[in-house]
């Protein structure tokens, strides 16, 4: 795939304590097969769905060591610019833009609302090789407590226009680049416990909604909601052995009616 336009996500990976623990467990559930390990990068491993790169893992840094979780980056053609826009509007970078070898240059930050995302120059390392097929990224969602904040802050600094869903029931947007939905915006309610911070959701496709909850149940893995269909997909919130959240969808599995969707 070529490289993505700007906030448009682009790659994903996850810090996990235990690596080998991760590739089992990911290796069943979505059909990854694994790259040899980059020591000159942290021991960075590649992971690859019917032989295209669609994600990463890695050990933490000293001193990182805590709840594993997924990672969103999201494209730019300049980080450091991006990185200025981020503290312009209200967000924290966690991690200056740094270049990764001749991979590109990456960056860490946090919305207002408390989700960490990552940011991706291109280099050599476009990011996904696939897109929306089994064991690719899917979809993301960032779930946030303060979507007023960040309802602002994402269009200020990524060039997206916006959409509301009409529905009662749920406040949920999408930033859109160009005429492509690309990124989602739930409230998060009450029925997340407080402890639980804002964060983004990434969703892997499926063949099979259902077999791939029954794998990660099966390896220690946690149900957390669904499996539900939906005009989108059949899909359900997981939660890995090491505790990150993640969530599956079977795409080609669709039932009831587009939402009503408004310009913002």
């Amino acid at each position: 795939m070529a490289v993505q336009p700007e906030g448009t996500p682009c790659w994903a990976d996850a810090m996990f304590s235990d690596v080998e623990g991760a590739k089992t467990f990911y290796g069943d559930v979505l059909g990854w097969t694994f790259g040899e390990e980059s020591s000159e990068y942290g021991n960075y491993t590649q992971a690859y769905a019917d032989g295209k790169a669609v994600a990463a893992v890695v050990p933490p840094m000293p001193g990182q060591e805590g709840q594993a979780q997924w990672c969103l980056y999201l494209a730019s053609p300049d980080a450091a610019a991006t990185a200025a826009k981020i503290r312009e509007n209200g967000g924290e970078v966690l991690m200056e833009p740094m270049a990764v070898g001749d991979f590109g240059t990456m960056c860490l930050a946090r919305d207002p609302g408390g989700a960490v995302f990552g940011v991706w120059q291109a280099g050599v390392h476009e990011g996904f090789e696939a897109v929306g097929t089994p064991g690719a990224y899917a979809w993301a969602e960032i779930f946030t407590r303060d979507p007023e904040k960040v309802d602002t802050f994402f269009p200020a600094v990524f060039p997206y226009s916006v959409k509301q869903m009409e529905d009662d029931a749920m406040d949920f947007r999408m930033f859109d680049v160009g005429e492509n939905t690309v990124l989602g915006r739930m409230k998060m309610t009450e029925e997340f416990p407080p402890e639980v911070p804002s964060y983004i959701n990434v969703y892997f496709a499926v063949t099979d909604c259902d077999e791939a909850v029954a794998k990660a149940t099966k390896l220690g893995g946690t149900l957390r909601f669904g499996p539900m269909d939906s005009p989108f997909g059949r899909f359900a919130a997981l939660s890995d052995p090491q505790g990150a959240s993640f969530s599956v969808i079977d795409m080609t599995t669709t039932q009831g009616e587009m939402p009503k969707i408004s310009e913002v």
